[in-house]
């Protein structure tokens, strides 16, 4: 099979088109040919050396696909050959073929493209479990969104709405601000022009935010108290802005707060497929409608083309998701 190779570690021209042999699934485990694989931070990191993969997880970049089933392991009673798919896996997926658990595969919805659905697994389990299942955001509460225009961002503002929240984002540009008010953010502040914890603090008549999702942190987290409401709760799910903090537990304390912090790649497969049954039930449903929850594709690559789309993800020029596919 072809796949998208690197050796040592540095920038995006360490990528290349290389063949090895399909893998095999094992017991619990189904293979999917893919038609296309969402590109992550996490796999601009990994390319740097900066975010190995979990021990027993390929080397390959890739953690979201998209394709259709091509073989079954052992034991697989829930998926047949030919179903279609998309699936999020620890690793593997920039190739022809990758094997995933059963239980993190999920069906490409109706009306939804292999290209488009490559944006959903890596995003919706990370947003469904950190602010709806973590954070417990509710019907009627505002979630303040960092990096609204990312694919973490841009899922976040979808799925809130979806679920009945306000979402307020951040950004760092006026295109990009525009780009999450048009899928569905009540308001986006840009970060690079104004306070967002004054703007938030304003957007909600001083009350506050109940829910940040933060893939910043560093100096974010103790103005995301400062923008938080009584019994708020911060989600931290990347460290784009650094992984220490220097925090006045006294005003966390007075708004009776919650900061956590997940993360996704490491964890067993019952608990990813935890994850992947709560969306099945509560945002699958939704998919096909194509309203509130909508793919929102950045730009697409063929393999040949990996280091044009780690450039574009390393420039922060884009709005979604980027994806690449095995061919154009």
């Amino acid at each position: 099979m072809k796949y998208v190779a690197y050796e040592g570690t540095g920038g995006p021209e360490l990528l290349h088109v290389a063949q090895m042999e399909a893998p095999e699934p094992r017991e619990g485990e189904v293979q999917i040919a893919v038609e296309a694989a969402g590109v992550s931070r996490a796999d601009v990191l990994q390319r740097k050396g900066l975010y190995p993969p979990p021990a027993g997880a390929s080397r390959i970049l890739g953690l979201d696909v998209a394709g259709s089933i091509a073989a079954i392991g052992a034991g697989v009673t829930s998926w047949c050959v030919g179903d279609r798919v998309c699936a999020l896996v620890s690793g593997g997926g920039y190739a022809e073929f990758v094997c995933a658990p059963a239980g993190q595969a999920l069906p490409i919805p109706d009306r939804w493209s292999a290209i488009e659905a490559a944006t959903l697994p890596e995003n919706g389990f990370t947003v469904f479990d950190n602010m709806v299942t973590r954070a417990r955001l509710q019907t009627g509460e505002t979630v303040l969104v960092h990096g609204g225009s990312s694919g973490i961002g841009s899922t976040a503002i979808m799925f809130a709405t979806a679920l009945g929240a306000h979402a307020i984002a951040t950004a760092g540009s006026a295109r990009k601000c525009e780009a999450c008010t048009r899928i569905g953010a009540v308001a986006a502040i840009d970060y690079r022009a104004q306070d967002f914890v004054a703007e938030a603090l304003r957007l909600t008549g001083g009350r506050g935010v109940d829910v940040v999702v933060d893939i910043v942190c560093g100096p974010y987290v103790p103005r995301d108290v400062e923008a938080l409401a009584l019994d708020g709760r911060i989600a931290c799910i990347a460290t784009q802005g650094g992984a220490t903090i220097e925090l006045d537990v006294g005003a966390l304390m007075r708004k009776r707060g919650t900061i956590f912090g997940t993360s996704l790649r490491p964890r067993t497969p019952e608990e990813k497929k935890r994850i992947a049954d709560a969306l099945r039930e509560r945002i699958w449903p939704l998919l096909p409608a194509r309203s509130s929850i909508v793919p929102v594709v950045d730009a697409v690559y063929a393999f040949d083309d990996a280091a044009e789309a780690h450039r574009r993800m390393e420039a922060d020029a884009h709005v979604g998701k980027i994806v690449l596919v095995p061919q154009r």
